[in-house]
């Protein structure tokens, strides 16, 4: 292995601990109903994160087959949490102010640079996209360790705590990103065209541009990835119904993957976006943020359609 994929594994393994912390909260918690198929779901989680490469691929599918049994058979529930005094995280965010973001910043400009070295920098090659981002989260940790000069056992307790909020919506990520190169792969793509064909005319320039933008938006809201849903749409409906028309390429996919994002902003899919924030907020609604971006995705759908439209021809 690389320096750069074992870096990656250890981050991997850092993950899969976290889950096993979320699994074994669950069993500590004598009212939790499901605790045990509650804890089987994170343990077997964290089994595919740490295991994963090492074990024959079956076995990684069956765990898999296991844990979408367990969600959807409604046996995998939130145990309880320990959550801070309400006047306790007044006093603290009194206390920090805007400081408080200096960590979230760091997990930004550390990805960008390290990423941006990695790839420039041959000495640096083992830091690829992911490992930095990874790095960044380390760095984040020290800054708000130093920030707030909390006891450090806090980082473990509130990462199960924040990841058995956001709960089984966690893992979407992941496993919808596979499927949209699984059905890439199946033909999707020259499925929608098919039936995209019976519905725009010939020479409909302005409605294929509202079908391909349409598009990456609906298949982001099922896929809950937008680069899932780029090479479905592309293949489906940007190569034969504008690219082919003499649309710029370029133009036709910055803004097609820019259009998958408005769908990104309405779909709970779309964990990391959309249910994440709600539950870092701690919100009443986990689709709070969904509900008042939605406005937003709407018009800004609509600019991307008219902006293909005038630019790409």
């Amino acid at each position: 292995m690389t320096a750069a994929q074992i870096l990656g594994e250890v981050f991997y393994c850092v993950i899969g601990l976290v889950f096993i912390l979320v699994g074994v909260k669950a069993l500590k918690d004598e009212g939790c109903t499901k605790k045990y198929t509650t804890a089987a779901f994170w343990f077997l989680l964290a089994f595919t994160f740490i295991c994963g490469p090492w074990v024959p691929k079956w076995l990684v599918g069956a765990a898999i087959v296991i844990m979408a049994v367990l969600t959807g058979i409604r046996s995998v529930v939130q145990s309880k949490n320990d959550v801070p005094d309400p006047r306790d995280v007044r006093a603290a965010a009194d206390r920090f102010g805007y400081k408080i973001f200096i960590p979230a910043l760091c997990i930004a400009v550390v990805a960008v640079v390290g990423a941006t070295l990695g790839s420039k920098v041959p000495a640096l090659s083992w830091l690829t996209a992911n490992n930095a981002i990874g790095l960044s989260g380390v760095v984040a940790l020290i800054a708000a360790l130093l920030l707030t000069k909390c006891d450090p056992k806090y980082a473990a307790v509130d990462a199960a705590r924040l990841m058995d909020n956001v709960n089984t919506t966690g893992i979407l990520p992941q496993l919808l990103s596979a499927l949209g190169a699984l059905f890439t792969a199946a033909g999707v793509g020259d499925a929608i065209s098919y039936y995209v064909s019976m519905v725009v005319p010939e020479n409909s320039v302005l409605i294929a541009c509202f079908v391909y933008c349409l598009g990456m938006a609906l298949f982001t809201m099922i896929m809950g990835n937008g680069f899932a849903a780029f090479s479905v749409i592309m293949v489906g409906v940007g190569v034969p119904f504008l690219i082919s028309k003499g649309a710029d390429p370029t133009i036709v996919g910055a803004l097609g993957l820019t259009a998958a994002y408005c769908g990104t902003l309405c779909t709970p899919m779309a964990a990391n976006f959309n249910i994440v924030p709600a539950a870092l907020l701690e919100t009443k609604s986990k689709y709070s943020v969904i509900v008042s971006q939605i406005p937003f995705a709407v018009c800004m759908l609509l600019i991307h359609v008219i902006l293909l439209y005038v630019l790409a021809f």
